[in-house]
């Protein structure tokens, strides 16, 4: 039997028929950041020794403007995160799980709706962000580029990681909240999170469906709630997408000399 079949009987005898009712959420009921880049911990080979403070200063402030750059461009681009594997924002995790029973039962659409809006809410959002990113490196000390230098190919991104990132969300959560608005779409996902959360989860918890999924090995459709709004979902991703693509940039100019564009960089981080 069809794993899709023996939910669909699971979820009718425990009176869960709303979770998987594609009628229920068109009428209204629809992890943070995470960079997904994997730190190198190869360090640049030009010591700060050989190189005078300003230098240092100069060429990470350079390194950093070029990371930006291609992010904010990148993913400032038409379709710029929904096109791109690296950063391209799912469903969440609650929603996901029933994403294959959603698509399977007519709702291709609306899941697509939905994915499209997350990921161009995140691009409308992307070049608002090279002022935060510009402010912090104004802001850099002679000490935070001796150690971004002699630190791991994505220091700097960590670097901006812990000094960017609150004004991110500040900035970024309006423009996520009007683009998503768009879409009515979006607005289903609360409602049906909220709903679940509220009424279904404990009947899932308390009813022994789940013991009887996971012994079908179909538990991974269930679906669950979070905490979290799809804003806020929104604005960790988007915020996670330009932290990935600058370490992408930052690694590629330590390591790649044709990468290292000017003379300074070549003279910062060139072996």
């Amino acid at each position: 039997m069809k794993k899709s079949t023996i939910l669909a009987s699971l979820i009718l005898t425990s009176s869960l028929t709303y979770a998987f009712d594609l009628g229920s959420i068109t009428k209204g009921v629809m992890d943070t950041v995470t960079s997904g880049t994997t730190t190198d911990t190869k360090t640049s080979s030009t010591t700060t020794s050989s190189l005078d403070n300003s230098t240092v200063s100069s060429g990470l402030k350079e390194a950093l403007k070029t990371g930006v750059t291609y992010a904010v461009t990148q993913l400032g681009s038409n379709n710029g995160y929904l096109n791109n594997d690296l950063v391209k924002i799912p469903l969440p995790d609650n929603l996901a799980k029933v994403e294959t029973l959603l698509r399977s039962a007519g709702g291709d659409e609306m899941a697509d709706n939905l994915i499209n809006s997350m990921n161009k809410a995140a691009t409308t959002a992307a070049p608002k962000t090279a002022s935060i990113f510009a402010d912090a490196i104004e802001k850099m000390s002679l000490e935070d580029a001796q150690k971004i230098l002699a630190g791991s190919n994505d220091a700097a991104t960590e670097y901006f990681k812990t000094n960017t990132t609150t004004s991110l969300k500040e900035m970024i959560t309006p423009i996520i909240q009007e683009t998503m608005k768009e879409n009515q779409v979006a607005s289903y996902y609360d409602i049906a999170n909220d709903f679940y959360k509220n009424n279904a989860k404990s009947m899932v918890d308390s009813s022994g469906v789940m013991d009887i999924a996971k012994n079908f090995g179909v538990d991974s459709y269930l679906p669950g709630s979070s905490d979290q709004s799809l804003d806020e979902y929104v604005t960790d991703k988007a915020i996670s997408g330009l932290f990935t693509m600058i370490a992408q940039k930052e690694a590629e100019i330590r390591t790649n000399p044709v990468a290292q564009t000017t003379s300074l960089l070549k003279q910062v981080f060139g072996n």
